[in-house]
């Protein structure tokens, strides 16, 4: 009874996401990314025990190739949110940075250009 259950419940899912529009997973992806990233970042309630640069960097980096190659396909009002937030996260580094990198060499500037 269990697996019949189970294969009811993804098949409801399968259906469910797949009335969802693609700008909607999109956008919703990268705001998991933004909010991960923030808190690694240390710009949670709690930043001595949640700052991670190493992998606020991965965070970063991934959410600047989402934002990338997704903003010609989710249109520019949905894009510039997410580029306001990530360029927000790139400098939220730079500053929690003991060394900070170069600038043109932070996470994702590769992808978006130099930020300062």
């Amino acid at each position: 009874m269990t697996d019949a259950f189970s294969e009811a419940g993804t098949a409801d899912a399968a259906r469910d996401i797949a009335d969802v529009q693609a700008v909607e997973v999109i956008t919703t992806t990268a705001v998991h990314l933004m909010s991960a990233a923030a808190v690694k970042v240390g710009l949670a309630d709690d930043p001595e025990n949640q700052l991670d640069l190493d992998e606020a960097r991965k965070l970063i980096i991934a959410l600047a190739g989402l934002v990338t190659a997704g903003a010609p396909e989710i249109g520019d009002m949905h894009a510039r949110s997410l580029r306001d937030g990530l360029r927000s996260l790139q400098l939220a580094f730079r500053e929690a940075s003991p060394y900070p990198d170069p600038i043109g060499q932070g996470p994702g500037e590769k992808l978006t250009g130099p930020v300062n």
